[in-house]
């Protein structure tokens, strides 16, 4: 027995239990081992290349100032390795020190408690991603200059904020493929969570190749918005604050419509109006001019389809909800006439067997009187 035991705490090195136990461990360490080489000169040359930003290039301003700027090119792939390392170490913090503890408290069930474990991971990156967003958009002027999004395109000279902000966006998601196995998801779950980190993936590195960062950044950060209120929402719900819950479940139904038609809005601003009077008849590579009819019109048509999709499920899941609503109120009002005919069989049957009882003592007193 006592060696069962010491296998169920200690699996097999290199084994699934093994990975799964001890993965954010793992990770730390191959982290820590680029971490470490940056302090030495020998290694430090490639260590940068996981850490630091690259493709790096200096432009002259109006003012003859020098400013350094970004471009994206195969080294991306390094630093974007790199910060997923870091992503999945962030989210075994999260989950060990937060939502375990939370979990322990409420006593949810297994399919409650991985959802409620999904909404608390992404809370916290919606809301560092929508604020950070829009911290970039207000000190890059976007909404102050709505033509800035159209502007001197192509943006392929990015600022290392913007570069940096889109690396992690991109480093995270792809950190999502792997969680999938570190935590042990169902296969019923796995289908929806790989389809929205696709799509979400798919979005952000076709705009960061494309050179459309100013709009996807406006994008991205009103649908993260959207989001955060969905799974506050949805977190709420679990922890049995009901109330509260509709609230923020009335919330997220208006913003939810409101940012769907706000995207589309921008699309065709930046796609069909902006970007249309800057034509080119075909892609330039050596500039990262990619501003041509097949491709606006590609993209212009994928993110007005991806949000009446977003739109039909919603419209889809309320209807599905109504009609259980329905239901349920009209087996109320059915099952109520049932519940009266029950309390006044019941009535009557006390009533008969209450007089059957006086009738029953009446006779046997009546007995005993005629003996005596």
């Amino acid at each position: 027995m006592g060696v069962r035991r010491q296998r169920t705490k200690n699996p097999p090195v290199l084994s699934h239990e093994y990975l799964i136990q001890n993965h954010a461990d793992i990770v730390s360490c191959v982290a820590m081992v680029f971490i470490v080489g940056l302090m030495f000169q020998v290694s430090s040359p490639i260590a940068s290349l996981f850490v630091a930003m690259q493709h790096n290039v200096t432009v002259n301003g109006s003012d003859n100032t020098q400013m350094n700027y970004y471009t994206y090119g195969p080294k991306d792939s390094l630093a974007i390795f790199f910060y997923m390392l870091i992503c999945v170490v962030i989210h075994a913090v999260i989950q060990e020190y937060v939502l375990d503890k939370i979990n322990r408290k409420m006593h949810l069930s297994k399919l409650k408690h991985s959802k409620f474990n999904e909404s608390g991971q992404l809370i916290t990156f919606y809301a560092a991603s929508a604020i950070w967003g829009a911290d970039i958009i207000i000190r890059e002027a976007y909404i102050s200059n709505i033509n800035a999004l159209w502007e001197d395109y192509p943006h392929a000279e990015i600022p290392f904020i913007v570069k940096f902000y889109f690396v992690l966006q991109i480093a995270y998601w792809l950190h999502c493929f792997p969680e999938l196995y570190f935590q042990k998801i169902k296969k019923e779950e796995i289908p929806a969570r790989l389809l929205y980190t696709s799509l979400y993936l798919i979005t952000i590195v076709t705009a960061y190749l494309l050179n459309f960062t100013r709009v996807a950044l406006c994008m991205l950060v009103l649908h993260y918005t959207v989001d955060f209120v969905f799974h506050i929402a949805r977190t709420m719900h679990f922890g049995e604050k009901q109330e509260l819950a509709l609230n923020v479940f009335m919330v997220w139904n208006v913003l939810f419509v409101i940012v769907r038609f706000s995207i589309i809005t921008l699309a065709f601003l930046t796609f069909w109006f902006g970007l249309g009077k800057t034509n080119q008849t075909s892609i330039n590579l050596l500039t990262g001019n990619f501003n041509t009819m097949f491709i606006r019109i590609t993209c212009l048509s994928g993110i007005c389809l991806l949000q009446v999709w977003m739109m039909w499920n919603f419209i889809n899941f309320h209807i599905v909800r109504m009609r259980e609503r329905d239901a349920a109120a009209s087996h109320k009002k059915s099952s109520s006439p049932k519940k009266k005919q029950l309390k006044i069989r019941d009535s009557t049957a006390d009533s008969n067997h209450h007089n059957s009882a006086t009738e029953n003592g009446s006779v046997r007193s009546r007995g005993r009187g005629k003996k005596n």
